[in-house]
């Protein structure tokens, strides 16, 4: 199936929720204990009643079986924070391009709630289209044909069959390879969502706003004079300055927040 004929599978209804925050592209790792003490803080001190990340938590996931293993320790650490905060607040994940095999058992240890790519949420009177966005990056092609094979259950199934070191080195060499594309290609390799394919998204799911992240460009971009799609931020704390943006709606309103 093809970006434009992909259709919403769920809707969220969030009627008593009077701030609700949006964010994306964390891409906690091994080397992100600054990152990571900086969400914890964020996750269980937001006055939002319900939280929604789509997608890229994560920098890598490889298998739900490496939180057996304690030298992932960055990413037990993420599902506790997540199970604390998740005793507070209703939190949704959806899945990104780098962290689409996180399973079952992740999602229950840390009490989030799984989201499709897209859905629809309905709230404060609004209706908005959730997507991770990367596919609506139609003009990378090679990405596109990518993402299509690693979805497919036969892929996902081979791939966790294998040994957790082995799988880790797979994600490794996907990971050097990607990096070496950009260094080549500069901008060119960050691919922009195709503008007639969002405007087919929010006209089937009858919304106005699409929010995704994936593109670390942060911007409201009109796509037409009745829609528009909003560009979450990604998290980085070796930035100069450091980012960790929350898009917050509250009392109807959306603004970006830094947290500390």
């Amino acid at each position: 199936m093809s970006a434009r004929d992909a259709q919403p599978s769920e809707h969220i209804e969030g009627p008593a929720w009077s701030c609700v925050d949006f964010i994306s592209d964390i891409h906690l790792g091994p080397t992100s204990k600054p990152l990571a003490l900086s969400l914890k803080n964020y996750l269980l001190h937001t006055p939002a009643q319900a939280v929604f990340i789509l997608g890229d938590l994560l920098e890598v996931w490889i298998g739900d079986d490496c939180l057996e293993q304690t030298h992932f320790e960055i990413e037990r650490a993420c599902v506790q924070m997540l199970k604390q905060a998740s005793l507070e607040r209703s939190i949704f994940f959806m899945p990104g391009n780098r962290d689409f095999l996180v399973g079952a058992r992740f999602l229950q240890e840390s009490g989030m709630h799984p989201l499709s790519d897209p859905c629809i949420l309905q709230t404060q009177g609004q209706r908005f289209l959730l997507s991770h966005g990367d596919a609506l990056c139609t003009g990378d092609l090679d990405y596109q044909v990518f993402r299509q094979e690693v979805r497919r259950k036969a892929w996902r199934d081979a791939f966790l069959a294998r040994p957790l070191d082995e799988r880790l080195a797979m994600a490794k060499k996907m990971r050097e390879q990607s990096q070496l594309k950009q260094s080549h290609q500069g901008e060119i390799a960050y691919a922009e969502l195709d503008t007639q394919a969002c405007l087919d998204w929010l006209e089937r799911s009858d919304c106005e706003l699409l929010i995704h992240g994936h593109t670390h460009r942060p911007m409201r971009h009109a796509l037409s004079k009745a829609r528009a799609r909003e560009v979450l931020s990604d998290w980085d704390a070796d930035a100069i300055p450091p980012r960790r943006q929350v898009l917050r709606l509250q009392d109807g309103l959306l603004k970006r927040l830094e947290v500390l």
